[in-house]
């Protein structure tokens, strides 16, 4: 191994959880497997897959009853879903979007009905489990599946003539509803649907943990692959490699230099050098709840000046940590890490160089949901939410750090899914 490679990958131990300088791990695993094939390292990686357990039947039942009793609460007669995640959490069905058509109407009072292309009918039969409901109404392609819509509200009973519509419902189906339906209120639902989703169980967050754990497993084993003159398409590839080892479909961006500062990338082609931020933003899935964890490291030996960055953003990310009590407004935390970072010289209200978006957001079925850690969000954070906590320092032009780590919230307050970052040569805890 040559002198060179030595200084620049001092990373090492990643997958015992310690990083220390002058080793060279990541180079020794590079060198002693050819270019084409998969790294021994992610090779030997075994499947965390064995014990998840699935959201039960009796679960989404409770779901249905918690949403209809918030529609009472809304007095809304209804609320109509696309075949999008809202569906699958409450019924455990996948369908999608597509420009015909098909939902699900929950009542305030009794089961569930569905709204299907004719032609698609069959196909419904076999995706819907009809302990929710077995009531399927069609339409062919001339006919309005709106005017079923509103049927399925009426013939249920519209006392307050009023229908929720799920935020992800598109445009065109709302304004369908909305004109087969004069006389009623169309309403957003996410009082109702958000009021059930942003509190998690224990089950939902266990199976969160598994995604979390996972996440960091392919993390550890891809990181050691790194090498000098490493594209990072390589590195992204074996990340997700690391992933379907596990079991698992996952990814992560990657982020070199000063293209880190970019909270969300570039699709600037890059390659790792030494010296060079590497930031890791990414994650997986497990029964349909997302992880989503930020690395940031340094290629060989970090300077000074990255050094008192990463450990100011850890700072940060501790703050806002602290900052999670029952009770409190979300809109605490953003301030916590905020202030952190704006005491240290950086810029004010999301001013460059400094933090330039919220604190953290909502996540579960879907990466990004409700709520945020956010300025002017009074939501109070309560048992059962989940969050990200990753108050990135975006630098332009030079670098940015992000620390990312997903909280959820006990009854006894927060508690990381992942273990937080030691230092900028130890990525792992």
């Amino acid at each position: 191994m040559t002198q060179n490679r030595r200084k620049f990958l001092s990373i090492a131990a990643l997958t015992a959880g310690a990083l220390g300088s002058g080793s060279a791990l990541f180079a020794k695993n590079r060198a002693s497997h050819p270019k084409e094939d998969m790294p021994k390292i992610i090779r030997d990686l075994q499947p965390m897959d064995a014990d998840i357990i699935p959201i039960s039947v009796e679960e989404r039942k409770q779901r249905i009853a918690k949403v209809q009793q918030l529609m009472e609460q809304e007095k809304m007669d209804a609320v109509f879903l696309e075949g999008t995640s809202s569906c699958f959490y409450f019924t455990g069905m996948h369908w999608g979007q597509s420009e015909r058509t098909f939902g699900i109407v929950i009542p305030v009072k009794g089961p569930i009905a569905y709204v299907c292309p004719k032609f698609e009918e069959d196909r419904a039969k076999e995706l819907i489990n009809t302990v929710f409901g077995d009531e399927i109404r069609c339409w062919e392609e001339h006919e309005s599946p709106y005017a079923l819509i509103v049927g399925i509200v009426k013939d249920r009973g519209a006392r307050y003539k009023k229908i929720g519509i799920e935020e992800r419902v598109r445009f065109f189906i709302a304004e369908g509803i909305r004109k087969e339906a004069p006389g009623f209120t169309i309403a957003e639902a996410i009082p109702v649907i958000a009021g059930c989703r942003m509190y998690k169980s224990p089950a939902e967050i266990a199976l969160m943990q598994k995604a979390n754990d996972v996440t960091i497993a392919a993390y550890k084993a891809a990181f050691a692959t790194i090498y000098p003159g490493m594209p990072q398409t390589e590195l992204g590839n074996n990340i997700a490699a690391a992933f379907r080892k596990l079991g698992f479909n996952g990814g992560a961006s990657v982020q070199i230099g000063k293209y880190s500062a970019l909270p969300h990338g570039s699709i600037t082609p890059q390659t790792i050098r030494e010296g060079d931020i590497i930031m890791v933003d990414g994650g997986t899935t497990c029964e349909g709840y997302n992880s989503d964890i930020t690395r940031t490291i340094v290629a060989g030996k970090a300077t000074q000046r990255q050094t008192d960055v990463w450990n100011l953003e850890k700072k940060a990310q501790d703050a806002a940590f602290a900052a999670i009590q029952i009770g409190a407004p979300c809109e605490q935390v953003d301030a916590a890490a905020r202030k952190v970072i704006e005491f240290a010289g950086f810029g004010k209200n999301y001013h460059l160089p400094g933090l330039p978006h919220r604190t953290g957001h909502g996540i579960g079925l879907d990466g990004h949901e409700w709520t945020n850690f956010v300025k002017g969000n009074k939501t109070p954070i309560a048992p059962g939410m989940c969050f990200s906590d990753e108050p990135t320092i975006a630098i332009p032009g030079e670098f940015g750090i992000r620390l990312e780590d997903c909280v959820y919230i006990g009854t006894d307050g927060p508690h990381f899914f992942s273990k937080q970052s030691i230092a900028i040569d130890q990525p792992f805890g």
